[in-house]
């Protein structure tokens, strides 16, 4: 079996970083929200289950986004993007040598990540990926409560930290994920240290809770 990928977006803004990052930071639970056909999760588990035992947990409604519906009309089959996303991570922990356990969410966001937060999760992850909604409402929230589930010095990442929609209006900051992420930072910036990466995506690491 081969994976099944539709885009190359992990590998094209992400993979050369978490190439260094990730075997250094050795995370062994993980949460990322918004998981699409699974592409970083597997790149996770391929780097890191060879070594260690990892619980990832994967958010995601598998619904699509706004942006997926232009004029209402669905430009992507969600279902069908669901399915790679069981096929792929299913190959990747079929290569590895540790167990992964690997909890699919298949639900909105703030309701998991709330869940999370009430069956004691607080402080239980070791690396975070803020990845789901591009709506800047939406991205505010999955930091904030996903802060909560990370644990002191523990490492999330936002991506599409520069991602603008093209509208026919033009640009619309809250249908973007930038203004979420910078308000975000500016708040919490006595419990974090935004660290140097390319800045497609934004890195920072959990100094206080």
């Amino acid at each position: 079996m081969v994976y099944d990928f539709t885009n190359n977006w992990f590998d094209q803004y992400a993979k050369n970083v978490w190439n260094n990052l990730v075997p250094q930071a050795k995370p062994q639970k993980i949460l990322e929200v918004g998981s699409y056909e699974g592409a970083s999760a597997c790149f996770l588990i391929e780097a890191l289950s060879n070594e260690n035992e990892i619980e990832i947990h994967c958010v995601d409604t598998w619904e699509g986004s706004i942006e997926n519906f232009p004029d209402g009309v669905p430009n992507v089959n969600m279902r069908n993007v669901e399915s790679r996303f069981d096929h792929n991570v299913k190959l990747a922990i079929s290569k590895v040598e540790k167990p992964v356990n690997l909890v699919k969410h298949k639900s909105f966001s703030d309701v998991s990540l709330s869940k999370m937060i009430g069956d004691g999760k607080k402080q239980y992850f070791d690396f975070v990926y803020i990845d789901g909604s591009h709506q800047a409402p939406d991205v505010l929230c999955d930091a904030v409560l996903a802060f909560r589930l990370l644990k002191t010095g523990g490492i999330m990442v936002f991506d599409d930290y520069l991602w603008a929609e093209n509208l026919p209006y033009g640009f619309d900051p809250i249908r973007c994920p930038k203004l979420a992420i910078d308000s975000f930072v500016n708040i919490y910036f006595r419990k974090l240290k935004v660290l140097q990466a390319p800045l497609y995506q934004l890195y920072i690491q959990k100094i206080s809770d």
